[in-house]
């Protein structure tokens, strides 16, 4: 191993810190325990750490008592679910990111205007579940272009797409592509609905994979943009690897490969980044590590006002 290069951006992104923020704001406010719907972030680290604290992750919302708190993960929740929840009276603390809010918004925008919707995303994910859910009567989903070569669709004189945040910008590009062929009056939103973490990270493992021998993904496999992330660098020219703890590092590593290019998806703490690293530097601390900025990222998402003011009061 010659070097390390760190991608920049990497980690967290403004949609995951406000989440993680306002769990946090939830539990100082309420005490323990605290109900998140689904696990708030796709990181099991991030979890751990807050059922450490006392917080419930639940899957199903007749799971939680009636009356109590419940925070909805940053992926978002469909409106059935936020009936259950009236319907046993939670205390309900949303965390949903505002990029996934927006599609949510163009999802009942399309609806209340006679539009059907084709979504792209990953069927059973989290997130497109609840954009599904927004309008389920008017929209299926598509995840790759075969998919999109065979859909068959009732008849609408309106057509609109939307997408999950998360997914690989090329893929995207690729079904949408495919769909504009094939129904030449559909309806794109103004900006693509792929976050611009995914999109940064994307861009900056692009270049990463370019200079490296093996690139390293750090981060869950239950995470889609992690999971995309290791895919773009394969697909780029080099080995990639998906991994979150330094035990999962094979020792050949160290020794067969020159270059050796890092990042992390948008859901993983750095520390988890700084743990790989500190093992890859085991007995070859002399190895320099350098960081590769592609763009500066300075968006951020603050809870709001009247939950600040709460904690503060606390």
């Amino acid at each position: 191993m010659d070097r390390i290069v760190l991608a920049a951006p990497r980690g967290f992104c403004a949609g995951v810190s406000y989440a993680i923020e306002v769990v946090s704001l939830a539990l100082k406010i309420h005490g323990a325990p605290v109900y998140v719907r689904h696990a708030i972030v796709h990181n099991e680290h991030v979890v751990r750490s807050f059922e450490s604290q006392g917080v419930v992750f639940v899957e199903d919302i007749s799971d939680i008592p009636n009356g109590a708190v419940v925070v909805y993960s940053a992926h978002g929740v469909s409106p059935e679910i936020r009936r259950q929840s009236r319907e046993r009276d939670l205390q309900i603390i949303d965390a949903t990111c505002p990029l996934v809010t927006k599609v949510h918004n163009e999802a009942k925008h399309y609806a209340a205007r006679d539009y059907f919707m084709i979504y792209i995303g990953h069927d059973g994910h989290v997130e497109a579940e609840g954009s599904m859910g927004q309008a389920p009567e008017r929209m299926v989903l598509v995840e790759t272009p075969e998919d999109a070569e065979k859909l068959e669709i009732p008849h609408y004189e309106r057509l609109a797409v939307l997408t999950q945040t998360t997914l690989s910008v090329n893929e995207v590009r690729a079904t949408m592509a495919v769909l504009k062929r094939r129904f030449p009056q559909i309806t794109t939103p103004a900006k693509e609905d792929i976050c611009y973490a995914t999109t940064n990270r994307q861009t900056a493992i692009r270049e990463l994979a370019s200079m490296s021998d093996l690139v390293l993904v750090v981060g869950s496999t239950t995470s889609s943009n992690s999971n995309r992330l290791r895919e773009v660098a394969e697909v780029s020219g080099a080995e990639s690897h998906l991994l979150m703890t330094p035990d999962e590092i094979l020792p050949h590593w160290k020794t067969n490969y020159g270059t050796i290019g890092i990042s992390s998806g948008a859901s993983t703490p750095e520390d988890l980044v700084e743990a790989i690293v500190g093992e890859l530097l085991r007995g070859q601390e002399h190895v320099p590590v350098t960081i590769l900025e592609t763009i500066k990222e300075d968006v951020t998402f603050r809870p709001s006002r009247d939950l600040i003011a709460l904690a503060m009061a606390k």
